[in-house]
């Protein structure tokens, strides 16, 4: 699949100045419940909404192909390759993000393998975030999206961390809106507001977010 076409349609009526926008709110919610770590790693990084936001002394994204020119300006140190043989240094890392990738695996065995990089990247202490549709709260929209494969939970996702040996520190069923297509507003301060009302999350959330300590 022509992975660079299918998210230009995709996201052809998201202008990418108003994701960028939004995800700096989003970037330094997560970079907090992360414990404001020095050394990140956002796995499949895609155009690097995430990465490019965070406060971090050390950035660092990996991804299949180069989405964004931004990343070498930005002082962020982009490999292109795959995500499970790329070099890397190992027992390195504070943390790192899994966005919206694992639904996107072929198997089950295959989110072993890569929650399993992620303990091999991270230094010990270190967390693994991981955000991405919940399939529970999604289960209309989900295969709208070409590339989900596998229907995932907070409640799965959560089984698949403490079976690669992670400690469960964080499990929020509803946290983000499903997509940019849905009803997260593209506006910084009300993506703020939202971020700062958990109220709101338990009727707009279709996003869960999981974090696990090494």
């Amino acid at each position: 699949m022509n992975f660079e076409l299918l998210y230009a349609y995709r996201h052809a009526s998201e202008p990418q100045e108003s994701r960028d926008a939004v995800w700096s709110v989003i970037a330094g919610d997560l970079y907090r419940r992360m414990g404001s770590p020095e050394r990140v790693l956002d796995l499949a990084c895609g155009r690097g909404e995430f990465i490019k936001n965070v406060e971090a002394p050390e950035r660092w994204g990996v991804d299949q192909s180069l989405q964004c020119e931004d990343f070498e300006r930005l002082n962020i140190r982009m490999i292109v390759g795959d995500s499970l043989e790329a070099q890397l240094p190992t027992d390195y890392f504070d943390a790192i993000l899994l966005s919206n990738v694992l639904e996107h695996l072929d198997h089950f065995e295959t989110i072993q393998l890569w929650l399993e990089r992620a303990a091999e990247l991270l230094r010990p202490g270190g967390v693994v975030a991981i955000l991405g549709p919940n399939f529970k709260y999604t289960s209309k929209q989900y295969f709208d999206c070409a590339d989900h494969v596998l229907p995932l939970t907070h409640i799965s996702i959560s089984e698949h961390l403490y079976a690669a040996k992670f400690q469960i520190e964080t499990v929020i069923p509803r946290f983000l809106p499903y997509s940019f297509r849905g009803m997260l507003p593209p506006s910084p301060t009300l993506t703020g507001i939202y971020l700062n009302m958990p109220l709101a999350w338990k009727v707009l959330g279709k996003q869960f977010l999981v974090i696990g300590r090494r």
